[in-house]
């Protein structure tokens, strides 16, 4: 991701980049090393999810880096924010994340009140249609609804009627020649046997997965909307 993201900035002609960072760390969460460099690179913002606390250094990163970010649904006194305002040379940006659950109520600071138009919410979910509800309960309030967590992109981006850009899920950043990320032969043999088996990382060619969303700086509504897929051979 760090080695491709100016690129992608540059042939995009895009001004902010937020940046799922959930099992950046060899698929177990994110260390405070990957969120600097993310940031380095380009990444305006770094979600998170439900592997957040897996590398127990990221823990103390959090009161040190606001724009690294945890789902906003935590219990109060959990270290770090569900939400970053930004100033940038259009404006102000709001970055949202909650984490699904039925009948979840997250309890964020509301962006709205501190006059900020464009806003995008990371929903990290396991169901399609948790994420879908969110994505309609937002549709008009926030920019954009882009799912992550399930690892696999999904094919129905699209602007809802109030004009939210949308998306189930983001897809995966990792190896292309994989089971969401993972060695085929040892996620295989583990669903024939039933037997308990370490999943090491894949190897081989990356493809990197995300959406491009335009926003009206003045409305904040949505006015395009894509899918971003993209191989690469070569990965560091």
């Amino acid at each position: 991701m760090q080695q491709h993201l100016p690129e992608i900035r540059r042939d995009h002609r895009i001004d902010f980049v937020i940046v799922n960072g959930e099992n950046s760390a060899a698929g177990r969460g994110i260390t405070p090393k990957i969120a600097i460099d993310l940031l380095r690179a380009g990444a305006a913002v770094i979600t998170t999810g439900d592997h957040v606390w897996d590398q127990a250094e990221i823990v103390h990163h959090f009161p040190t880096e606001p724009r690294l970010l945890r789902p906003g649904n935590y219990p109060k006194g959990t270290p770090g924010a569900g939400s970053v305002i930004l100033d940038t040379a259009k404006g102000k940006v709001a970055v949202m994340q909650a984490q699904g659950r039925s009948f979840m109520q997250p309890p964020l600071e509301n962006p709205f009140e501190l006059g900020v138009k464009v806003v995008f919410m990371d929903f990290h979910a396991e169901t399609t249609s948790e994420k879908i509800a969110m994505g309609r309960m937002l549709d008009g309030k926030v920019s954009a609804v882009v799912g992550t967590h399930t690892h696999v992109q999904t094919a129905d981006d699209t602007i809802l009627p109030h004009g939210t850009a949308y998306l189930t899920d983001a897809g995966m950043c990792g190896p292309d020649d994989s089971v969401l990320g993972r060695a085929v032969d040892s996620v295989v043999w583990r669903f024939r046997s039933g037997l308990p088996t370490r999943f090491p990382i894949a190897k081989g060619p990356v493809r990197l997965c995300g959406a491009i969303v335009e926003v009206d700086c003045e409305s904040g509504k949505a006015l395009e909307f894509s899918r971003f897929n993209q191989l690469y051979s070569h990965f560091s």
